[in-house]
């Protein structure tokens, strides 16, 4: 887990041990945890946002890119290039060998597509 120092106003500071003191929190840390993340869960574009950066400074795969702005990877390629971003194409390490294995698993074929892969096979 990455590590945070950062200052913020005494009155959120007092705001924030109040909550903590009444059992709203268990600490400064989770309640600062669940701003961010209720922070990222109701601003969509800026979870897309800082999705496409972080891909584009190479910091993350495709993958991951996907999953940090909550789209899947089809809808975060089109984002990708409608930012102007290239697309690393590739697997980069074992992590994304191991998404793309779980990724294809989860994937459904309808009747027809078996269908025809029998057809192929004959």
């Amino acid at each position: 887990m990455a590590r945070i120092t950062g200052s913020y106003p005494d009155d959120l500071d007092l705001l924030i041990e109040g909550a903590v003191e009444a059992g709203v929190f268990g600490g400064k840390s989770d309640a600062l945890r669940e701003f961010v993340r209720k922070y990222f869960e109701d601003h969509e574009n800026e979870r897309i946002a800082a999705a496409v950066a972080l891909y584009k400074r190479e910091q993350i795969t495709l993958g991951d890119a996907a999953r940090l702005a909550d789209v899947d990877r089809w809808t975060m390629r089109d984002i990708l290039r409608e930012h102007g971003v290239e697309l690393r194409l590739g697997l980069v390490d074992e992590d994304d060998a191991a998404y793309e294995v779980e990724a294809a698993s989860g994937l459904e074929f309808s009747d027809e597509d078996s269908g025809d892969e029998e057809s192929r096979t004959k």
